[in-house]
């Protein structure tokens, strides 16, 4: 995400996490054994995972390495705790937060164990952010408009992988897209999802 000079263009996370907290705050109860996008996770593992995220990623802009960075959260399904609801908002506020501070984009950083430059780490979260913020929207029914900016990250992540053989063990397959689709859409398929989930027929 950079301009072309020495410094990162930062990005503003603080609209996609809004967006996320709103989405979470309507989830029922009735509805946390639910499927979602992620074959793997239901409901309650896709907000579980949207806590454990929020807080590596808040660490991760922090520069504040160590156990929430270290986690690869692939290692085990993950579940919800008691607060839950509570403490995703302010999670995603303390992420919103750390990464606006420029050093956030800027030298090497870590999350799921991975060593990442700065900026990178940047894209992961705003792509996480954008495409669990539609998995959980499509799972509990609700509509779903990203934040522009972050769309645009995401799918600067996500492009430049597509042809990469190597991507599924991350993404999974590319679902084919039109190329004049919505750029939600593109983004979406460029994550190894089916656009068309849980869609409702109008």
């Amino acid at each position: 995400m950079s301009d072309g000079g020495s410094t990162p263009t930062t990005l503003d996370l603080g609209p996609q996490t809004l967006i996320v907290a709103r989405i979470a705050g309507e989830v029922r109860e009735d509805q946390l054994d639910a499927a979602t996008p992620c074959p793997e996770y239901a409901v309650r593992h896709l907000v579980g995972h949207l806590v454990g995220l929020s807080a590596a990623f808040r660490d991760a802009g922090r520069k504040d390495l160590g156990a929430t960075t270290d986690t690869d959260p692939s290692s085990r399904l993950p579940e919800l705790t008691p607060g839950w609801r509570a403490r995703l908002p302010e999670l995603l506020g303390e992420l919103a937060e750390a990464w606006r501070a420029p050093t956030a984009w800027t030298g090497a950083t870590r999350a799921g164990g991975v060593e990442l430059p700065g900026e990178v780490a940047g894209l992961v979260v705003a792509d996480e952010l954008v495409v669990h913020g539609w998995d959980l929207a499509r799972a509990t029914g609700q509509e779903y408009a990203p934040d522009t900016a972050a769309l645009q990250a995401a799918y600067q992540m996500l492009a430049p992988s597509a042809d990469d053989p190597a991507r599924g063990a991350v993404f999974g397959p590319v679902v084919p897209v039109a190329a004049d689709a919505p750029l939600l859409d593109r983004v979406i398929g460029l994550s190894g999802r089916d656009p068309r989930w849980g869609a409702v027929a109008g």
